[in-house]
């Protein structure tokens, strides 16, 4: 189903300024597949703006806030594939209220009417209900993906309706949300003639799924590629599953605990031997050394490895990388202490990325974790490094030089010392010659993270030298004002800042008057923003939605949790009475 080909000739006509060829415009336009090199292609002139209309079928929405569906419908015709991303990021760290906004249920009624002919809908942070999922399900005929990622407020109830009435489902991805996980029933409402399915991912629902259910499914559909089953998935039931399915590209174990007889085992090793293609592992629910010997025979080719639900210790981390020799996305928890990521770094000279999060971010006195040792030894071993996620307890300013002189290519350079305010724990200096190396060396850097005791001279290099910088995440640093002004003068394609816990006020804030309308969002939480600072910007920025969260609904001047973004829509209207807009007195 699309759309009318004479609606499509009259519309061209109707706004034509050059006789240049539809047919050469919208084949040239085809080869673009960044969103962003085609909104820059569609500013070049009226016809290309026009044509690009007409020719993109796809749409990425940052902010389901900047802009209304009434509008994109109006502005791309032939919409095909949605990514939509609603609640501020903090919204991760219960920091958003609940009931703050970014339903999409309104964006699903207008899809229905102006785009019938819809197949794809990715979803971050957004809230969905079940009644949303069954509408979804029953409107759009030709629905084949649908991505769930850190979303809220339906249950197995709405994915038992998109298996009912999708008859040509080909992706239910269902990550990290916060789902009413009612029963593993939802599985069996797959009809029993459905075959289409090529990726399935129910890795974080809690509850027991009908494993006869399942394992129809995993049989009939010969297309599947991507299978990752939550922890109820017992080794014996894994091994069935991989036999049902030995093409899959990436695999999510369930429980790694369970006995196995000998005979057991041998099928398991069997079974993992038949999957050729195996790339990507994650799971691994609470595995341990007995049984990690048995996903050696897929080791050799994989290429991201996620045990970041797994509690391994460094020699069991060094006894599986042995294997992996391929390996470029490697993602663990602190468990592995830094002889762990000594083995990362001389058995992984491929790595591009690594993350390590804490097992338990929230005591203090755990004896277990990793220290700037770990991070300079993978550093030494994985030269192609580019994308760090680090959690450590402790960290020194010569550390951080050294790993950035080693690995200069980083675009994603997310330090987080877990201690707020901690200083190099070997000088007791601050961490700004740490940071300051970071944006001297990495010249490609785009996204940073900072952490530790942290000064205005670490907000200075910043806008010294990183350049190419889109987003910065800042937490408990900064010595006054002069730290975010020196970012939002410095930084020319910043377009996400988020702070919280700083000392920056109304003068920060204001000091970007030119500069929020190019970024996407700025969010600032416990810092010293007032509420007439909050209304002076929105009064000075009409473009920009302005929100102050008050959830205990005090009418002091503090202003706890502002969020600014830009918006062709203007404010929104369906803000709780905690989330203060020019709409609702501001």
């Amino acid at each position: 189903m699309g759309p009318n080909p004479k609606m499509k000739r009259e519309f061209l006509d109707s706004t034509r300024s050059s006789p240049f060829p539809d047919e050469v415009l919208e084949l040239v336009l085809s080869l673009l597949k960044s969103h962003k090199d085609r909104s820059a292609v569609s500013l070049v002139c009226k016809d290309w703006y026009n044509a690009e209309s007409w020719s993109r079928t796809h749409v990425f929405i940052g902010n389901c806030y900047s802009v209304s569906p009434e509008i994109v419908a109006r502005r791309f015709p032939i919409i095909k594939s949605v990514t939509l991303k609603g609640k501020p990021r903090f919204s991760d760290f219960n920091l958003v209220p609940e009931n703050w906004g970014a339903d999409v249920h309104p964006w699903l009624v207008v899809f229905a009417t102006k785009y019938p002919f819809l197949e794809e809908l990715r979803l971050k942070r957004m809230a969905v209900s079940d009644e949303s999922l069954e509408f979804l399900a029953v409107n759009f005929p030709n629905f084949k993906v649908l991505s769930l990622l850190s979303c809220d407020g339906f249950s197995t109830d709405g994915l038992a309706a998109i298996a009912t009435h999708c008859k040509s489902l080909t992706q239910l991805d269902i990550q990290e949300n916060g789902i009413d996980d009612k029963s593993g029933g939802w599985l069996s409402c797959f009809p029993e003639n459905f075959t289409s399915l090529e990726v399935l991912n129910f890795a974080n629902l809690n509850t027991d799924v009908n494993f006869d259910a399942l394992e129809r499914l995993v049989s009939r559909c010969k297309s599947l590629k991507v299978l990752k089953v939550n922890k109820s998935i017992s080794l014996e039931h894994l091994q069935r599953l991989l036999v049902c399915a030995p093409q899959l590209t990436e695999l999510g174990t369930g429980s790694f605990t369970p006995e196995l007889t000998t005979r057991q085992y041998a099928e398991l090793e069997s079974a993992f031997n038949q999957c050729k293609n195996l790339n990507t592992l994650s799971g691994l629910w609470e595995a341990t050394a007995l049984y990690l010997p048995v996903l050696y025979p897929v080791c050799s080719n994989l290429t991201f490895l996620n045990l970041s639900y797994t509690f391994l210790q460094s020699l069991e981390l060094a006894s599986l990388l042995r294997q992996c020799p391929r390996l470029r996305r490697l993602w663990v928890l602190d468990t592995v202490g830094d002889k762990g990521l000594e083995a990362v770094g001389s058995n992984c000279p491929l790595l591009e990325e690594l993350r390590v999060f804490p097992a338990d971010p929230f005591d203090e006195e755990i004896i277990h974790g990793v220290t700037e040792a770990g991070f300079v030894a993978v550093s030494y071993g994985c030269r192609r490094l580019h994308y760090v996620l680090y959690f450590c307890r402790q960290m020194t300013n010569a550390a951080v030089a050294t790993i950035v002189q080693n690995c200069p290519d980083f675009t994603h350079f997310r330090l987080c010392i877990m201690n707020p305010g901690q200083p190099d724990y070997l000088t007791n200096e601050p961490m700004d010659e740490a940071f300051g190396a970071v944006v001297r060396t990495c010249t490609k850097l785009q996204r940073l993270s900072v952490s530790g005791l942290l000064t205005d001279l670490t907000f200075e290099y910043i806008g010294q030298y990183a350049k190419n910088l889109e987003t910065l995440s800042v937490a408990f640093a900064g010595s006054s004002d002069r730290g975010m002004q020196c970012v939002l003068e410095g930084c020319p394609k910043l377009r996400k800042l988020e702070i919280r816990d700083c000392p920056f006020g109304n003068a920060a804030l204001l000091s970007g008057l030119e500069k929020y309308e190019s970024m996407r969002s700025l969010w600032m939480s416990a810092c010293n923003v007032t509420m007439n600072g909050c209304r002076l910007l929105a009064r000075e920025m009409p473009r920009l939605n302005v929100e102050v969260m008050k959830e205990d609904g005090s009418d002091d001047s503090q202003a706890d949790k502002v969020y600014v973004y830009r918006s062709v829509a203007g404010p929104r209207r369906d803000a709780p009475p905690c989330v203060l807009t020019t709409l609702s007195g501001l």
